[in-house]
């Protein structure tokens, strides 16, 4: 990488001591050609090539479900026998910023309008949003906490928007309707590329669903709520995994675990119902298409194309709810206006905790 991890019972155990930092300081599914059914993933071929169709079972052997720019949508959510549906939404960015990410940043940033205008006028009902923007590491540009998982409210460091993002409209560390979400999502998302080589995106994630992150005096006090959807976004160029000697470095450990313990933990973080939580991951798809996501040349600091990351795939995979898409395409547009399908019929289905 470059230089700038079941049951639930078993999981939580290894965990408490990554959950022991949620106190903070103000200081401090279509299935490709050629399919692995031991792995589930597929080899894809042309955009033209791939059936959009297929749901996920919510294991993790189903076949990868990746937005090809056109198609169904796939994933469901749930049975919907909520008549209301969910009547919040909590939406959590993980973004990548290592070396390679300013244009993927940039990307991000300029399809969030319609991503979040088309959330607002397809969940009618919905009455409150919180959004969080996480990094790949300890972000050492963000004022206030400074612990893995604590939300940004300043960015720095290059190819970042030099900002003091937050605190946001209603005093806390993520945003809600209540903001001018255009301007402090531009703001917050343009975390920059001076970050940790050694990205580790699930542990940063986990770390910010940790039960004391939102509790009283945590660093994201009051985000996750009981009774919202959780959307969870990933954005990397990079696998998540343990890299012994990559690119004749230090090793790279990557987030602690491996996808099947990553699963167990958002879904504990939901009150065990899986239901209730979709994930957006955009990453190096299985079998890239050389033209639109060529590998990435990480060891001679490459930042074109990008680094399949099976691991990251497995783990959306299993969700019911999980969505994959090419994170090398020019626009997240398609993406996300695909994307809003899912998180309709996942707020339809939604089951309230208890």
């Amino acid at each position: 990488m470059r230089a700038s991890s079941l049951s639930l019972t078993s999981f939580l155990i290894p965990l408490i001591p990554l959950f022991g930092i949620s106190a903070c300081s103000g200081d401090d599914g279509g299935r490709g050609d050629g399919l692995d059914s031991s792995t589930g993933i597929g080899s894809l071929g042309s955009s033209d090539d791939v059936d959009t169709t297929t749901e996920s079972t919510g294991s993790s052997t189903g076949a990868t479900k990746l937005d090809m720019g056109g198609g169904e949508t796939m994933g469901t959510g749930g049975d919907g026998a909520m008549d209301k549906g969910c009547e919040k939404v909590d939406l959590l960015f993980v973004i990548d910023n290592s070396g390679s990410m300013a244009d993927e940043q940039v990307n991000l940033v300029s399809s969030f309008p319609g991503f979040i205008t088309a959330i607002q006028d397809q969940l009618a009902d919905t009455e409150g949003y919180h959004i969080g923007v996480i990094t790949s590491d300890l972000y050492a540009y963000n004022n206030g906490c400074q612990v893995e998982g604590a939300m940004v409210i300043s960015t720095g460091g290059t190819d970042s928007s030099y900002g003091i993002c937050g605190p946001y409209a209603e005093g806390h560390n993520y945003m809600t309707e209540m903001d001018n979400l255009t301007s402090t999502f531009s703001c917050a998302a343009q975390v920059g590329t001076a970050g940790d080589g050694n990205e580790r995106p699930m542990q940063t994630m986990l770390a910010a669903l940790a039960p004391g992150m939102s509790a009283p005096g945590g660093c994201n006090e009051g985000f996750l709520r009981d009774d919202a959807l959780l959307v969870i976004v990933i954005i990397t160029d990079e696998e998540d995994d343990h890299e012994v000697d990559g690119c004749l470095q230090l090793p790279q450990p990557g987030s602690s675990g491996e996808p099947p313990a990553w699963y167990a933990g958002v879904i504990a973080a939901k009150g065990g119902i899986e239901t209730n939580v979709v994930v957006l991951s955009l990453v190096g798809p299985p079998g890239p298409n050389p033209a639109v996501c060529p590998a990435l040349d990480k060891c001679a600091g490459g930042i074109e194309g990008a680094e399949v990351a099976s691991r990251i795939v497995q783990f959306t995979n299993m969700f019911t709810n999980g969505f994959i898409g090419r994170v090398c395409e020019p626009s997240y547009a398609g993406f996300f206006s695909e994307a809003v399908s899912v998180i309709k019929s996942a707020c339809d289905g939604f089951e309230p905790i208890g």
